[in-house]
């Protein structure tokens, strides 16, 4: 964390100064923004959290609540989500609040006595180490909560407008906030009335009802298994010995659970299985009370005894996987340009058991917001903006497709499956999907090829960045080179040095002082060098053999009004973790570029470095 650049600071560090719109930024909601959020979920806080980030955009967030979410559905945290966490700045924080999974266990009927549940397996969470975060089950409210507050601190100061419920949009064919739409307020004295507030974009992040869907057209369609499950976050005394541990129970005839702890220690959450409901029930299972869901949940547990001593929340849903046939209104726009995009629940339904929904609405959120930022602040054309329905649209695909397996799998009877460790080995086989590591985004305007892949094998084009230890040079402190890539909407572009550093150096004063540089072609006058790109080199030797005081300049940033020296741009690698043998960089170096959303843009050669300034001229205006 960095302050002190603009002057002393005694009070929290992480409140930064108001800037922009966030200087005088009006309690009541205004009649034209250039960004209305419908919808506070988890997709919806994260556009607004990353939108704080940049002080010259007007965003407003709409929910129809009158307050904060008290009780979240969702609460499986997967590792990629946890790295967002980092750049958001409260990973650590919500660790600490959370329940961690380290391993699954796996309980199924026992030979000698069909009628009582033993356990038959247990298998590592994360087996690959595929993160250097951990699996974490956490309220979807705190999550919303943290989320807010990092809104609240950004310069444009970020904040909820509650008691708005959505009722209609218009894109009107001119003017220069074109998206008409309709609330009505839902609390307060004046509840009942409707207000019209002007926008340049909409971003529909209200559920799987979504209002905002219905008004450009799109529709979820998909498929229903007929299969219900009751769910409940339960207090309750046990003899059950993995009560503390996620599990996957399988009974010889009274279904399944999906067991799941919940932070602070003694709330569990169970996923019963109520069976096949009849296509004709017309939603009736809906209604099944909660002394069925115990009485089931005590049935399959059998031996074990389970007294509820308090339910805080409870439901039954029957497993669906939908999917909007459009994620933003490109189509039905007047120009054709989109206006209103979809994140969320509002565009991809599935099932609650694989944890997905929440996790990846947040990529959704993550993945829009900067690039709405890009275009309302003039860094990149709009054009820009195409790219998030090219971009989410697959994903949502693969997660559909993947759930539907894992979901079907869940409801099996024993005897129905292949192999009696089916189950377990494939829940070891894919632990990278679900964790969120799968997401591979395709060459586009903002994702360049694979021809130099070979140059950082360890850091696929497309993929999430996934960090490695180093060693800050300056203070020689150990440090995961990811963790200081904030979610502020800058490009991170590392340069990992060659064994004799003398390419590194041709590349540091190429965009250091050609005009063909991002950093010279993009930076706005008066801004500090990194402002937009936020460059970075690593060393292959030693911290101790590199002297930071004879680094290239570009390494060195001067920054705020005192033109301080800023030391945290050069790294080298850590005894015992070599991040060049981790990650796959040979002698001769390599520049691997880092969306503002931590996917790698590009794998470039140190020896070209104006391939560097083609890419980022695809998505950066000169400024």
């Amino acid at each position: 964390m960095q302050f002190h650049h603009h002057g002393y600071v005694s009070t929290d560090p992480r409140v930064e100064p108001a800037r922009g719109v966030g200087l005088d930024r009006p309690d009541d909601l205004p009649g034209e923004v250039d960004v209305l959020i419908v919808g506070s979920g988890p997709a919806g806080i994260v556009a607004a959290a990353q939108l704080a980030q940049f002080p010259d955009v007007v965003t407003r967030i709409v929910e129809r609540r009158p307050e904060r979410l008290a009780i979240g559905q969702a609460d499986g945290i997967q590792a990629r989500s946890v790295e967002t966490f980092q750049a958001f700045g409260f990973a650590q924080q919500i660790i600490q609040e959370a329940y961690q999974i380290t391993e699954m266990a796996f309980w199924k009927p026992s030979a000698e006595t069909p009628r009582d549940i033993t356990r038959t397996a247990v298998a590592p969470d994360d087996p690959a180490g595929i993160s250097e975060f951990p699996h974490l089950i956490v309220n979807q409210a705190r999550v919303i909560d943290y989320f807010a507050e990092y809104a609240q601190h950004s310069p444009a100061r970020g904040a909820v407008d509650y008691g708005y419920e959505f009722v209609g949009l218009v894109v009107e064919d001119s003017g220069d906030r074109p998206v008409v739409v309709t609330l009505r307020r839902t609390s307060g004295p004046d509840s009942g009335s409707e207000v019209t507030v002007r926008a340049k974009y909409v971003v529909g992040a209200d559920g799987a009802r979504s209002g905002v869907r219905r008004a450009i057209g799109g529709t979820l369609a998909g498929d229903q298994a007929f299969h219900a499950w009751g769910v409940m976050d339960t207090l309750a005394v046990t003899d059950f010995p993995d009560i503390r541990k996620k599990c996957a129970i399988q009974s010889h005839d009274g279904g399944n659970i999906l067991h799941i702890p919940r932070e602070g220690n003694h709330l569990f959450r169970m996923y019963v299985d109520l069976g096949e409901v009849d296509e004709t029930d017309g939603g009736r299972v809906r209604e099944t009370p909660l002394e069925a869901i115990i009485e089931r949940a005590q049935a399959i547990l059998h031996p074990y005894t389970l007294d509820v001593k308090h339910v805080a929340w409870h439901s039954v849903y029957e497993v669906a996987h939908r999917l909007t046939d459009r994620f933003d209104d490109a189509e039905t726009s007047p120009d054709g340009k989109p206006r209103v995009f979809l994140l969320g629940d509002a565009c991809h339904t599935h099932s609650a058991k694989a944890g997905q929904g929440m996790n990846v609405s947040m990529q959704d959120g993550w993945n829009l917001a900067w690039k709405l930022g890009y275009v309302l602040e003039g860094r990149s054309d709009e054009t820009l903006l195409r790219t998030y329905s090219d971009e989410r649209q697959v994903v949502a695909k693969n997660l559909i497709d993947f759930d539907r397996e894992w979901s079907t799998m869940m409801a099996k009877r024993p005897e129905e499956f292949s192999s009696p460790s089916e189950l377990e080995d494939f829940y070891v086989a894919t632990a990278e999907f679900p964790a969120g590591f799968m997401t591979e985004y395709a060459p586009s305007m903002i994702t360049g090829d694979t021809a130099h892949q070979e140059l950082a094998s360890g850091f696929p084009v497309g993929k999430r960045f996934k960090s490695a230890p180093t060693v800050r040079v300056a203070d020689a402190v150990r440090i995961h080179l990811g963790h200081h890539h904030r979610a502020d909407g800058r490009y991170r572009v590392y340069a990992f040095a060659d064994a004799g550093g003398a390419a590194l150096e041709r590349w540091a004063k190429w965009m250091h002082e050609d005009p063909a540089s991002p950093v010279r072609r993009c930076t706005p006058q008066g801004a500090n060098l990194d402002a937009i790109v936020d460059v970075k080199a690593v060393y292959p030797q030693d911290y101790s053999e590199i002297d930071v005081t004879r680094v290239p300049q570009i390494f060195l940033p001067r920054t705020g009004p005192f033109d301080l020296i800023d030391y945290e741009k050069v790294y080298a690698t850590e005894d015992g973790n070599d991040i060049f043998a981790e990650r796959g960089i040979g002698r001769d170096g390599a520049v691997v570029v880092v969306r503002p959303d931590q996917y790698v843009a590009a794998v470039l050669p140190l020896d070209a470095p104006e391939a560097l300034g083609e890419l980022l001229e695809r998505v950066l205006l000169a400024r």
